[in-house]
């Protein structure tokens, strides 16, 4: 048997999306510059938004050259989404409306043609070939009532490749999920983090079944290491992770066996890194803001869209042998580190990573409350019929952060916590709270 690992299927669905027998990296930069220039022209004709923001800038001749647009901010996408579209509403077959942060409190909304959203699915079918095939059952712990949303859209997708797909929604009862999950015998599972963890961890302490999942795509959330390690210790699976965010098309890049980084969705999307401060694009290897442009999107094309997330190219090639390039694990966004001291920085990461590996945590919340001295409120999430943890045990687990420490050490800190068997967060991007004397007062910071 050998020892060679699978090339991620992303591949071979490039190279026929963009109509070339091999692909190479020349043929699918000149596939991505003839997008691009078909998705300006299209925008500066038929998006009010975009004829205004981009009057004035001639056409690209090479990818590069891309660098000397505007950014397209989310800020924009909530304020003026309506006159980002292109066409009229009647083409519009689902909108997606997201709440955001901070203190305009705006939604945004995210326009859909049927064309977009059969992108979507295409992605979806390809992209969970490297998990599932045909008669796997498959279980979706993700939104799916409605028709379009994502939990639908991967449930035609897995119906594609002829997978057995049963669409449960979000885990809001840790038992009934779990004894799903069993009855169905359901080989793959797509969710959320913290919730298949809290499923993982009410598995082992149930107790009433043998049944394990082989195959795990996490997804909405950042993964923590913690989070892996806990799903193949208790149920000895493989876990995959999946880069996505509603502003993409949902699908965005996703890990092959390798587990070295998403592969990124190249034929639907061009992806850049740039300074979060000066937006000026990085060489590949550094780390900076995820940036994308819509490449194939009827609705609502994105240019040069800011996702505020932190990552970085990896320029060494894939053990699986892919030419598509890689993104590293997002571990945070740029508004997500939280300084407590001169010389002391949180991320939400660095708490998943001391606090998920711990008997029976399966979530948490933190809320900094700027006084002085600076407070952590804990709320800690347990399995359901399980006795707390220790709160020395969550001290001492917070503590082994160097910011922490030191914060302690200054005298400028306290921390504190206490239990609960369900939070009450909607799932999604964690992050961590922070206020100024009053709870009430908080903003995210993730």
């Amino acid at each position: 048997m050998s020892d060679k690992l699978a090339i991620t299927p992303l591949d071979a669905w490039t190279t026929k999306k963009i109509g070339v027998k091999t692909l190479t990296a020349d043929k699918l930069a000149a596939y991505q510059l003839s997008c691009l220039q078909t998705t300006i022209a299209r925008v500066q004709q038929l998006s009010p938004f975009y004829r205004q923001q981009l009057a004035g800038y001639r056409q690209i001749d090479c990818l590069e050259s891309l660098s000397r647009y505007p950014f397209t901010t989310p800020e924009q996408l909530a304020k003026q989404a309506g006159v980002m579209m292109c066409g009229s509403q009647s083409q519009i077959s689902r909108v997606v409306t997201l709440a955001t942060s901070g203190t305009t409190g705006n939604p945004k909304r995210i326009y859909f043609s049927k064309a977009d959203q059969e992108l979507t699915i295409e992605f979806f079918a390809t992209g969970m070939s490297t998990l599932a095939g045909t008669g796997d059952k498959t279980l979706i712990l993700l939104p799916g009532q409605r028709p379009g949303s994502v939990g639908d859209l991967l449930w035609q997708g897995l119906q594609r490749i002829a997978a057995i797909p049963t669409l449960y929604g979000l885990v809001d009862d840790t038992a009934v999920a779990v004894q799903t999950m069993c009855r169905e015998e359901a080989v793959c599972l797509v969710g959320v983090p913290v919730q298949l963890l809290a499923m993982a961890k009410y598995w082992e302490s149930w107790g009433q079944s043998a049944w394990t999942p082989r195959r795990v795509l996490v997804s909405t959330d950042y993964l923590s290491q913690a989070v892996i390690s806990e799903l193949s210790r208790i149920w000895h699976c493989e876990i995959f992770d999946h880069y996505g965010m509603t502003e993409m098309g949902l699908g965005g890049g996703l890990e092959c066996a390798a587990h070295a980084g998403y592969h990124l969705r190249e034929a639907d999307l061009y992806f850049e890194i740039i300074d979060p401060v000066s937006g000026k694009t990085l060489p590949d290897g550094e780390y900076g803001e995820v940036v994308f442009t819509t490449l194939t999107r009827q609705g609502m094309p994105l240019v040069r869209y800011r996702t505020g997330d932190i990552s970085r190219f990896i320029t060494e090639p894939c053990p699986c042998g892919s030419i598509l390039k890689r993104l590293e694990r997002i571990q945070r966004r740029k508004d997500g580190l939280l300084t407590i001291t001169p010389a002391g920085q949180l991320t939400m990461a660095d708490f998943d990573e001391v606090l998920l590996g711990l008997p029976g945590v399966t979530n948490f919340s933190v809320t900094v409350i700027k006084n002085k001295p600076i407070a952590i409120k804990l709320i800690v999430e347990v399995v359901p019929g399980q006795s707390p943890t220790d709160k020395s045990q969550i001290y001492q687990a917070v503590r082994q952060l160097p910011a922490i420490r030191e914060a302690e050490r200054q005298g400028g800190l306290v921390v504190f916590g206490e239990f609960t068997h369900k939070l009450t967060s909607a799932p999604g991007k964690r992050s961590i709270q922070v206020t100024v004397g009053a709870e009430e007062d908080a903003e995210n910071v993730r």
